[in-house]
């Protein structure tokens, strides 16, 4: 059986070999973009389980579908929008020869594929008054040009604006190393319409899953609740209004069909971090990258199961460390001021 896994060099999901993370948030907007950006293409799966998501690109990752890898994934703020983001992305990408080359005739360009998801930010109080101009395409190519290997966690890029329950949301990543060198990183942008912590106090749901004391180290004695006490969950959720959007990687060699798998493993790290999730005004959405430096050996299914169940917990780790690491909107601007986790 594996040995336990340890949290990567910076604890991000830029330890996985092959991926830069880059954001850009507008902050008299309150909302902001994130985007995963890997070195090469890279094999990518989905997995939507929210009742309202709003996404771009999710079909085409089907496994039977042509195009197995992707060339970057957007995550956004600005709900239907902010899928405008991934245009800026695209057409960064583009103008540098990155993207699906069905063609290879001269003057005929590539064809990047950015996948992309959502969350709704648009009542928090900002300056939603863009007619025609929403700011996200310039934002998605602003974080495309910043991509880098670190990451702002909390109040950044996609969860600049975001709400995790009645808490202050954000941007949250975390990674982990098997003892046998693969490495799962995630990162989340937290919207959740339910709570990511126990009802009466500040543990974190995903608490059990914490390494090395990354939000707070509490530890798990206050995990308890009742049957419909949901705690710090939002009082009076809307359709379309609530998500948490989400991106998990990893090194091993994965086929698109081994990779979905992956997504649909990863999503129970939201149900061990968020209580409840995948509700009707939920648009929760997974994504998986694989930048494929690692084969997965003799035993291809149990590695699946392996990495699967690593990046539940990785992500887990990873909604939690956004709630936690979240802090105020600059003072002098419409709307209320959210309580952070800090607060309570």
């Amino acid at each position: 059986m594996p040995g336990p896994a340890r949290p990567g060099a910076r604890n991000l999901i830029t330890d996985v070999p092959g991926l830069s993370v880059g954001q850009a948030h507008d902050e008299a907007v309150r909302t902001g973009v994130t985007v995963i950006l890997p070195e090469a293409r890279a094999v990518a799966a989905c997995d939507v389980r929210g009742g309202g998501p709003g996404t771009r690109e999710t079909d085409a990752l089907d496994p039977h579908n042509l195009v197995e890898a992707v060339d970057a994934v957007v995550l956004s703020g600005g709900s239907v929008y902010g899928l405008a983001a991934a245009d800026g992305v695209a057409a960064w990408l583009g103008a540098r020869g990155r993207g699906y080359g069905l063609v290879t005739t001269a003057g005929v360009p590539v064809s990047p594929v950015v996948p992309a998801a959502i969350l709704y930010d648009l009542a928090n109080g900002g300056d939603k008054a863009w007619g025609e101009a929403p700011p996200y395409r310039a934002l998605g190519r602003a974080a495309a040009v910043a991509a880098g290997p670190t990451v702002a966690l909390g109040t950044a890029g996609a969860g600049y604006g975001a709400l995790a329950g009645r808490l202050k949301g954000g941007v949250g990543s975390a990674s982990a190393v098997t003892h046998d060198g693969f490495t799962v990183g995630a990162l989340a942008a937290v919207n959740s319409f339910g709570s990511v912590v126990a009802p009466g106090g500040r543990s974190f749901w995903a608490a059990p899953f914490e390494m090395e004391a990354e939000f707070g180290g509490l530890g798990s004695a206050g995990l308890a609740a009742a049957g419909d006490d949901w705690g710090l969950a939002k009082a009076d959720p809307a359709p379309r209004s609530n998500t948490t959007i989400a991106c998990v990687a990893t090194d091993a060699i994965l086929t698109p069909s081994q990779a979905r798998r992956l997504a649909v493993m990863a999503q129970d790290g939201l149900a061990r971090a968020i209580r409840p999730v995948h509700a009707p005004f939920d648009g929760d959405v997974v994504f998986v990258l694989a930048t494929g430096l690692r084969p997965l050996g003799e035993r291809p299914d149990f590695q699946i199961a392996r990495l699967g169940a690593l990046a539940a917990d990785t992500l887990a780790r990873a909604v939690a460390r956004g709630v936690y690491a979240a802090a105020p909107w600059p003072q002098g601007q419409p709307g209320a001021q959210p309580p952070c986790w800090r607060d309570l």
